[in-house]
């Protein structure tokens, strides 16, 4: 289907200078994309906000934690925020954490894991294991209910996600009972139909995918780690139930697509939704796009369907 209206609106107010990896530094592309995710709309209230550090493997995690006003036994999401492992942080991603903290139900621990390319992979990985397990093993004094928690996270978040997952099941904990992945990098393909049709033109570009690649992971060789690139595990079997959106005019569509058929084939629940007519991102514009309403909605659903 054409690129749906809303979308567009979207695209024709994004400043030309957003993801403007030529001529900006990390850092400086780091204030920018911050100085432009402030929306002009109430945040949604939620009826707690707390920031916290947790011990991490290489130093302290800041964390913010978000409560949902409900007396009923709450489950625990680990969220972990987009950004290609270079960019974001808690106060980019604070407007959707609060609509899936409300939307879910949940307890949701945000997570502001090191960035690339000061911190390179393993870095950011390893510190979104470390603050599952301790959402996970804290839950109860978090107000959630003890058991199985969800993780979930865009973009490199949803790699995150996905890669918390491989971990959580290789180490042997913590417990996870979902994953939300949301136009997850997954694959390292940039041949995909997907990444040829939307090289550029719809605000994630396929060169900004690339220098995203560099920044975090500048080895090659090191590409094809599941850590990394989770489509190249050799084995996807007992991995927790999924949730996989994706865009239709992104480049990331057809390598989420392949994720989710690739854990179906190893025989994991999985549910994948393709949002028509959306861009990379959408799922942050809830306040203004509809589909991205609906898959906050889909998102919440399926968390509290899982372990709710």
């Amino acid at each position: 289907m054409p690129l749906d209206p809303q979308a567009k609106l979207v695209l024709d107010n994004l400043p030309d200078d957003l993801l403007d990896i030529e001529n900006t530094t990390p850092l400086e592309l780091r204030k920018m994309y911050e100085g432009h995710t402030e929306l002009p709309f109430p945040k949604e209230e939620v009826a707690s906000i707390e920031d916290r550090v947790i011990p991490g493997p290489d130093g302290d995690v800041p964390v913010r934690i978000y409560r949902p006003a409900s007396d009923e036994p709450r489950p625990a999401v680990a969220f972990f925020h987009g950004g290609g492992w270079v960019i974001g942080n808690l106060e980019t991603h604070d407007g959707i954490a609060r609509k899936l903290c409300n939307a879910s139900g949940s307890v949701l621990v945000s997570v502001d894991y090191r960035l690339a390319p000061e911190s390179r992979f393993p870095a950011a990985a390893e510190d979104c294991l470390a603050a599952t397990s301790w959402t996970a093993a804290n839950a109860a004094e978090l107000g959630a209910r003890p058991g199985p928690i969800a993780v979930a996270g865009d973009s490199a978040g949803g790699n995150l996600a996905a890669v918390v997952s491989l971990m959580a099941r290789d180490r042997r904990g913590p417990e996870i009972g979902f994953q939300l992945l949301v136009y997850p990098v997954v694959d390292c393909d940039f041949e995909r139909p997907s990444y040829r049709e939307n090289a550029e033109g719809y605000m994630l570009t396929r060169d900004v995918m690339r220098w995203f690649w560099d920044q975090y992971v500048p080895e090659p060789g090191e590409r094809r780690h599941p850590y990394v690139n989770p489509l190249a595990a050799e084995n996807l079997a007992d991995l927790p139930p999924a949730l996989v959106l994706t865009a239709e005019f992104d480049p990331l569509r057809d390598e989420g697509e392949a994720y989710a058929a690739a854990l179906a084939a190893a025989g994991v629940p999985v549910t994948c939704t393709r949002y028509d007519g959306m861009i990379h991102g959408f799922f942050s514009f809830a306040d203004f796009v509809d589909a991205a309403k609906r898959a906050v909605a889909e998102s919440a659903g399926a968390v509290r369907a899982a372990i709710g």
